[in-house]
């Protein structure tokens, strides 16, 4: 013990301590003792107290990094929030429900979430501002076009590697698969997906954004019984919203036409104003 002692270095008991909290891996507390122990020392905290609100600083320091990498990991588009989610297009009903869905309770209870209406009715930007508040929250979400997932998987399973591929899917608390609707698939391909959606059934949360109708979804899974079986996977333990409306992307259109339209009238307008000026000069002049 005593040689254990003397080959040890010389550190003061604040640099151990702060080489300790290192070590078990307590940034904050190393980073903010310090600091914390002179306020208490002012503000006669008990130890407790001190002990308390360095414990407060390492949550929040760990909490902020990990919203940090689950969204570095969530490929979620970052423009599409709910700060920048224009609410006024939402019908009351599904703006109702909007708080209750970022809150995450059906992503607790492993239930889906479905968005259906035509093309430019803004259920990709819904459904990112739902997924950027889950993480908010400590979920795990990751934005995927749905072909781009069914290539994954149909690449993982000609590697014979599928089921590790699906593992490491599991490890998000829900999936948002953008655009099912677009996807016209071959048997192989329809097969991984279904694959897909039946390992998260009860489990874990898919979301879907299609402007395609559950009737019409045979063009997706091409047999009718694996249409229905999908279909009743997906369903089952579902909040289904509908985007009605006019489409975001015409109003955008159609109001970039107003602003040019507005634009040449006044550049018009200026050059007739400069031009009568002119002829005004040069009325003067002449006389």
């Amino acid at each position: 013990m005593s040689n254990l002692a003397v080959d040890m270095p010389s550190t003061s008991p604040a640099d151990s301590l702060a080489m300790m909290m290192r070590a078990l891996k307590l940034p904050a507390f190393a980073r903010h003792a310090g600091e914390v122990a002179q306020k208490a020392e002012r503000e006669g905290w008990t130890f407790g107290q001190y002990l308390h609100h360095l414990a407060e600083l390492e949550v929040h320091e760990r909490r902020r990094r990990r919203t940090e990498r689950y969204l570095r990991d969530s490929d979620l588009l970052p423009e599409k929030t709910l700060a920048t989610l224009n609410r006024t297009r939402l019908t009351p009903k599904v703006a109702k429900m909007l708080p209750t869905l970022c809150e995450g309770a059906f992503v607790e209870r492993g239930d889906n979430l479905l968005a259906f209406g035509l093309p430019g009715r803004g259920k990709t930007h819904l459904v990112c501002a739902i997924g950027h508040e889950l993480i908010q929250r400590g979920y795990r979400v990751l934005f995927t076009a749905t072909f781009a997932l069914v290539q994954r998987l149909l690449a993982a399973k000609r590697d014979l590697r599928l089921e590790k591929e699906l593992a490491m899917l599991d490890a998000y608390d829900a999936v948002i698969l953008d655009d099912i609707g677009y996807v016209q698939q071959s048997r192989e391909e329809m097969e991984v997906l279904f694959t897909f959606l039946a390992e998260r059934y009860e489990r874990r949360s898919v979301i879907i954004t299609s402007n395609v109708v559950f009737s019409e979804w045979d063009r997706i899974f091409k047999d009718p019984m694996t249409t229905a079986a999908a279909i009743d996977r997906i369903v089952h333990h579902s909040v289904i919203i509908e985007m009605t409306g006019p489409s975001l992307r015409a109003d955008a259109a159609e109001q970039a036409k107003r602003e040019a339209a507005t634009t040449v009238t006044e550049n018009a307008t200026t050059v007739t104003g400069t031009t009568t000026s002119k002829q005004s000069t040069n009325e003067v002049d002449g006389e």
